[in-house]
């Protein structure tokens, strides 16, 4: 788990707020507590990793509407909604909008514990593969033409003497391409250039 990574809480009620700071400190948890969706969303970075937990019923407002309003921000924060009013239609709003999970009030803190600590790994895990995917991109646009003309024949499995006769060069200067393309694409063999980089190789012929 990240190091600033948090749980943020949003409950109307202080003595709620109260307890799950404690429950999740006790835990090893950072926890963040705001009063209303307005609060949270005015302090809340994107960038800042961790998850939330949030309560369906905030005063006269419906918790859900943070999940609107998050989706429109494009902001991936696992969300965890309890209520203690729960119904058939607010689940199935709540998921269908990309809920990690819905609980129902009173929740075991062992339960909420546990879900909390997977919402904030799923969180770090995505964080991780977006980071990943960022530095892969800028890897490719090192390439030049050429590198990414070898790079594609590599990733189809072709040796070096089949992509030489299909662009008409050497195998030898094929070679000093496939060699810059694994360098500047921080791979150690064209396995691991296929894995997680393939996708990105293999999109460019469509742009």
């Amino acid at each position: 788990m990240a190091r600033d990574a948090a749980v943020f809480v949003i409950d109307d009620d202080p003595g709620v707020r109260r307890s799950l700071t404690a429950l999740g400190q006790a835990h090893g948890l950072t926890v963040e507590t705001y009063a209303s969706m307005h609060a949270f969303l005015a302090a809340y970075d994107p960038k800042r990793p961790g998850c939330l937990l949030l309560d369906v019923r905030l005063g006269s407002r419906n918790g859900l509407d943070l999940q609107d309003a998050l989706r429109r921000r494009r902001a991936s924060l696992p969300i965890i909604v309890m209520t203690g009013h729960g119904d058939v239609a607010t689940s199935v709003r709540a998921f269908r909008a990309g809920a990690f999970d819905f609980m129902e009030k009173p929740v075991p803190p062992c339960k909420l514990i546990r879900r909390l600590r997977e919402a904030l790994a799923m969180d770090q895990k995505r964080r991780q593969a977006e980071s990943e995917q960022k530095d892969a991109k800028e890897r490719f646009s090192r390439l030049t033409a050429r590198e990414r003309e070898v790079a594609r024949h590599l990733l189809d499995g072709r040796t070096s003497k089949e992509i030489a006769r299909s662009l008409g060069i050497s195998p030898r200067t094929v070679e000093g391409h496939r060699h810059r393309v694994l360098e500047k694409m921080a791979a150690r063999s064209v396995v691991q250039l296929a894995g997680p980089l393939g996708p990105l190789l293999r999109g460019a012929r469509t742009t």
